[in-house]
């Protein structure tokens, strides 16, 4: 019996030593036949797709019309016995105002308060007090902070609160906010400076923004990223390139102080409107080594100042770089096909537009729009007119706003039977089209030929004109 036992520990042994053997020799056959073992038939099949978990997030996040309401679906989720964790709730609400959903997160804001089942702090009252700004105004925000209570009116619900008066120019509620703060010995941190700055560059008092930047440094405030690029701006405005500079070096030189891409942009941007090329392709040049892998922003934005100089090889060269280091998606596209065609490369435009084609990514009609009203402007209406028909052949959409531009620019090159011809397709649209009204000075163009200047046709084509005309003609 007990060479028996033996006998078989030292089979058992053995199948492990040739199972060990079998992974070395190859590991990924090894590990596939212990998925099948493990998995058995809970296995996908080829291409089934995983089964995502269903969250209330998933719920509301498709919800993308901002008129749907949104608390149904939170009441029918806690209807059907599920949970609503805090974390989630959070999330939601983050995600809608990032997406410039306000009114929904509003009011999934409010759901939760009105609940009872959440603590409000003074952050979420911030939240709500800057949602409550965004979509009832100033007025509606400011009876919402007086109703707080003394301990949850901190510096983040006073910040919100002054946020909302920056956001609505409010000059007079702001400052009166920002020394009632101040009497309250509410501490100031550079967001209140940095929005007193904004406010004063959005009413175009761009003159008293470095007081700002001066006042925060003498109260003991560390300027951030956006203190400097906000001063910077306003001595940009004002063409003053050496105050522009000074501010400049002085942030390169703060300890710890990260001069990112945007901050070389402003500057670069200032400098191309003073037609200032070197120094605008210097501090280009600085943007890019700040530039991160990933930043399709970035990119653009650089790519779309290097074509406003006529960089046409930068222009190449970044957009080739964007594509090796991440996913371009159809906003990357229509940016460098605006570019291309400002700079008057057409075929490369078009070599582009054939890129994008084969990319997968879904159909987007201000794609090949660019290219469309790139030739309309520099006179080429035949190429113009080509393209869309041909889009119109495969089923693709075009838009009875392109017809009727095509349409101007045969006017333009005096061909009225040209632009007779665009003009009807795009008038063909209307009803079709939600917002689309026919440009009456177009119209009162095409009315004022005569039958043989349209080519000799008879005078139905003026008539039907007419009755899209606005009746104050």
């Amino acid at each position: 019996m007990q060479r028996l036992q033996s006998l078989n520990r030292r089979l058992s042994s053995l199948n492990r030593c040739v199972d060990s053997i079998n992974w070395r020799l190859n590991p990924t056959q090894s590990f596939c036949s212990c998925q099948i073992v493990n998995n058995g038939n809970n296995r996908r099949k080829p291409g089934e797709k995983r089964k995502e978990k269903e969250t209330l997030y998933s719920k509301i996040s498709p919800l993308g019309n901002p008129s749907i309401k949104v608390t149904p679906v939170i009441d029918q989720w806690v209807e059907s016995g599920k949970r609503v964790r805090f974390a989630e709730i959070l999330r939601i609400i983050h995600d809608l105002r990032k997406r410039n959903r306000f009114s929904q997160a509003l009011e999934v804001s409010e759901w939760m308060e009105n609940s009872g089942l959440y603590a409000f702090t003074p952050t979420e009252h911030a939240v709500r007090l800057d949602l409550i700004g965004r979509v009832h105004g100033y007025l509606s925000a400011e009876t919402y902070f007086n109703k707080l209570t003394e301990q949850d009116k901190t510096e983040k619900t006073y910040g919100a609160l002054l946020h909302c008066y920056v956001r609505q120019r409010e000059v007079g509620k702001s400052l009166s906010h920002l020394q009632t703060m101040k009497e309250k010995r509410i501490c100031l941190s550079a967001v209140a400076y940095n929005d007193i700055m904004s406010l004063y560059t959005n009413v175009g008092q761009h003159e008293k923004v470095p007081d700002v930047l001066n006042r925060m440094k003498a109260n003991g405030v560390t300027p951030d990223n956006l203190s400097y690029r906000i001063c910077i701006n306003s001595y940009g405005v004002r063409s003053d390139f050496d105050g522009m500079e000074k501010v400049l070096r002085e942030m390169e030189n703060q300890p710890g102080m990260k001069v990112d891409w945007n901050t070389y942009a402003v500057v670069a941007n200032f400098y191309i409107k003073a037609g200032r090329e070197d120094e605008a392709n210097s501090y280009l040049v600085m943007a890019e080594m700040k530039l991160e892998k990933k930043d399709n922003l970035g990119y653009n934005h650089l790519i779309s100042l290097h074509a406003h100089l006529g960089n046409k090889d930068q222009v190449l060269w970044l957009w080739k770089l964007q594509k090796q280091t991440s996913k371009c998606i159809n906003r990357d596209y229509i940016n460098v096909l605006k570019s291309l065609v400002r700079l008057g490369e057409f075929e490369l435009a078009e070599e582009l537009l054939k890129g994008w084609e084969l990319s997968g990514n879904c159909y987007d009609f201000r794609l090949p729009l660019t290219i469309i009203d790139g030739y309309i402007k520099k006179g080429l209406c035949k190429m113009a007119e080509a393209k869309l028909r041909n889009l119109m052949n495969k089923g693709k959409a075009t838009t009875p706003s392109s017809w009727e531009r095509l349409s101007a620019g045969y006017l333009e090159m005096d061909e009225p039977v040209k632009a007779s011809e665009c003009m009807k397709i795009a008038v063909s649209f209307e009803g079709k089209h939600k917002g689309w009204k026919p440009d009456p000075r177009v119209l009162a163009k095409l009315v004022d030929f005569s039958p043989d200047q349209l080519g000799g046709k008879d005078s139905d084509e003026s008539l039907s004109f007419n009755s899209v005309m606005p009746e104050s003609r």
